[in-house]
């Protein structure tokens, strides 16, 4: 049986409602299908404007084999291409961020400006263009700030989504956050295991206890009893507490998830603190806390958790087939100022704490998946989210495996 083959039997031996069989992340090949067939054609978010502000600075992202160049060039757009030199393969940005004027190879010093356009390679033949040989373009997308790429042309059509979301959080003034800290967590799993936990919270009471104390999500039924007295606090610091949901077969495409909600925190939890307390000065437009935090998801791999005070961005790369780092950014605004208007210490500690947590319990998750005694067994209803990826994903896969593509289908 052909790879393609296996890969069609897999699945179809998926049971609706259930998890995964094993093969999905213990399987080279399923693996390469998942860089190739969803991750080189899902939106990611890569950073904020914030980190590329004057002309010519520019920040490399990498996920599996891939490596993105992200840049401001001279006349202020942003622009993504892929990190490969089109004479030989070579990467061409070593350093993971900085300012240039230009890109050259640094194997046989192909020089490119910053638009991507190749201003000539050395000693090559008379009837050599270069107008044909400039970087390869990753198709990008700027909301509010927030910096996302996709590596094909084939991109989930998240447009009139992120219009719908538009408005929820523009009260957070996202486009005037910067960067606080940013930690990487390497785990010992494949990446769907460590998304797949971010999708549920059914784990979140015996697994994160510094969490629970503070967030309601661990508890729907006493969630549910707190949501009405916490809108009009919402209503009072300015905070929307509409629920957006385009996820699942709700969304306009696969991929193509938009999800906002506002929920409550528990008495005395002004924001994702250690003691509930403010850790750093209010967002945008807003006047108050109301007690609650926001989960905003773009596409299926990008998340952010939003409190009145800062914002946590969660990636799961991909490095191989069961080694993922978990990528966790903290935001504040752009004004705020390290030692006199947060303690960083203070405000990392949360979510640092639980990503702790996470990186053991999805470790042992995949230890347990290994086993060829693993059967998938099934999901609860705390773990909705996990089933719209299931569906999603298994559906970008069938697509490759009825009709192989043919490399990423870079934009010229």
């Amino acid at each position: 049986m052909s790879h393609l083959e296996e890969l069609k039997r897999l699945i179809l031996s998926h049971k609706v409602g259930h998890a995964l069989p094993r093969e999905f992340y213990t399987s080279r090949f399923v693996y390469e299908s998942d860089m190739s067939a969803y991750w080189n054609r899902n939106w990611i978010w890569v950073g904020h404007e914030s980190q590329i502000a004057a002309p010519g600075d520019y920040m490399v992202f990498d996920y599996g084999t891939e490596s993105i160049i992200i840049c401001r060039d001279g006349n202020g757009a942003i622009n993504a291409h892929h990190n490969v030199c089109r004479h030989r393969g070579s990467r061409i940005c070593i350093d993971r961020s900085g300012n240039a004027r230009s890109f050259a190879c640094p194997y046989h010093a192909w020089t490119y400006d910053l638009s991507g356009k190749l201003r000539g390679g050395r000693a090559m033949a008379p009837d050599f263009n270069p107008d044909e040989w400039g970087l390869l373009k990753a198709k990008l997308i700027v909301f509010q700030g927030l910096i996302f790429v996709c590596a094909s042309e084939d991109s989930p059509p998240i447009e009139a989504g992120l219009e719908k979301l538009a408005p929820l959080t523009a009260p957070f003034g996202f486009e005037d956050l910067k960067i606080a800290h940013s930690a990487s967590y390497e785990v010992s799993a494949n990446w769907k295991l460590a998304l797949e936990n971010y999708m549920e919270c059914y784990h979140c009471a015996p697994s994160h206890k510094d969490y629970s104390r503070s967030h309601s999500l661990k508890a729907p039924e006493e969630m549910a009893q707190m949501i009405e007295p916490m809108r009009e606090r919402s209503a009072a610091a300015g905070l929307p507490v509409d629920v957006l949901n385009l996820t699942g077969t709700e969304a306009q495409a696969p991929c193509a998830d938009i999800f906002y909600r506002r929920y409550p925190l528990y008495e005395n939890y002004k924001t994702g603190s250690k003691t509930g307390r403010q850790v750093a000065p209010l967002l945008g437009s807003l006047t108050g806390h109301d007690g609650g935090a926001t989960d905003v998801q773009i596409g299926p791999l990008n998340n952010f958790l939003a409190y009145s005070d800062h914002v946590v961005g969660y990636r799961f790369i991909p490095r191989d087939m069961q080694l993922t780092d978990i990528q966790v950014v903290w935001m504040v605004g752009k004004d705020a100022e390290e030692g006199i208007d947060y303690n960083l210490e203070d405000l990392i500690w949360l979510w640092h704490a639980t990503t702790l947590d996470d990186e053991r319990i999805i470790r042992h998750n995949q230890e347990g998946v290994n086993s060829h005694f693993f059967s998938p067994g099934p999901l609860a209803e705390m773990e909705h989210g996990i089933r719209d990826f299931y569906g999603a994903y298994l559906a970008k896969l069938w697509t490759s495996a009825n009709k192989p593509a043919d490399g990423a289908s870079a934009i010229k």
